[in-house]
């Protein structure tokens, strides 16, 4: 009996790491509830996503898995077993506190009917996750995701959701890029240096920011978006959109040194709402849109001279 227990507990535990669960297997023990999937809004390269927990909850956290629609149906619409990774997957099975609209962090194991939403395409930086966390999903692209809710203890993973698709948005004209290229594409910054609050940085102060994990650091977090969002705006994107939150954010820093340059803190609850809303301006749901591979410079000295200030 022992030996046998010991088989069923490690069929399990791989289970736990993937998008299915064979029908062999899924009533050797209770398994919990999959968690709902409903799609909130698709910008360039990421997907937000409200996942609702059933009955079981998701005492220790819950996958998300995605692939693009098109390997989804050459596939033949089935999440196959175990896995075949398409694009990626994430674990979410602690704290968050970088998407967190407004709290100070997220608790990604849901109590039953609980509710909160996530970025898919929108985890550097994020905590208590692991899986493919660096990646932005792709412009003007169609996914698939699913996902499975994970055990604990005696109860088995849930078997996967029900499959939801989005699609990404293309690039708009004046445009604007994602935290990710302006960190791996330094050569086509507008500009030598940034203000962020009342501190001016060089490019390679802000460089090393880029860099910092944010670690629970609401103003690490936020710095990353105001930096993408002052190089969108001084590469020519129309900062109409987005020009209070960036006034905002700039008072709310202050005077307050950035990490590692300096060691200043800000609490994500007081951040994560600015830090939202320049997210989605480099990400292209607010504002003029996202560009495409290459860079549009329209810089004008005004937008140059605003920003220095």
């Amino acid at each position: 009996m022992r030996v046998r227990l010991t088989a069923v507990m490690s069929v399990l535990a791989l289970l736990a790491a993937t998008c299915a669960v064979p029908a062999a297997h899924a009533q050797l023990v209770e398994t919990m509830d999959p968690v709902r999937l409903d799609v909130v809004s698709g910008g360039h390269g990421k997907v937000r996503i409200t996942v609702t927990a059933g009955q079981t909850g998701a005492p220790a956290g819950f996958q998300v898995c995605w692939m693009t629609a098109t390997q989804f149906t050459e596939l033949g619409q089935r999440w196959t077993w175990p896995w075949v990774p398409g694009e990626g997957w994430v674990d979410y099975t602690g704290i968050g506190t970088l998407n967190t609209w407004g709290s100070v962090n997220v608790d990604f194991r849901l109590d039953p009917g609980e509710s909160l939403d996530i970025e898919v395409g929108d985890t550097r930086g994020e905590t208590g996750v692991i899986g493919t966390i660096a990646a932005e999903l792709k412009e003007n692209t169609s996914y698939a995701f699913v996902a499975v809710t994970h055990g604990t203890g005696m109860s088995g993973p849930s078997v996967p959701s029900s499959t939801v698709y989005a699609t990404t948005s293309l690039q708009g004209e004046s445009c604007t890029y994602t935290i990710g290229y302006w960190k791996t594409h330094t050569d086509a910054w507008p500009v030598s240096s940034l203000q962020l609050g009342s501190v001016s940085y060089t490019a390679a102060q802000l460089q090393a920011i880029f860099n910092q994990s944010v670690s629970g650091n609401g103003l690490v977090s936020l710095s990353h978006q105001l930096i993408a969002a002052k190089l969108n705006i001084a590469n020519g994107a129309s900062p109409t959109d987005i020009a209070s939150a960036i006034s905002a954010a700039d008072a709310l820093i202050g005077g307050l040194v950035v990490p590692p340059v300096g060691s200043g803190y800000l609490a994500p609850s007081r951040t994560s709402s600015l830090t939202q809303s320049l997210d989605d301006f480099n990400n292209g749901e607010l504002g003029p849109g996202h560009c495409g591979s290459t860079p549009v410079r329209a810089t004008t000295w005004g937008s140059l001279k605003s920003l220095a200030r």
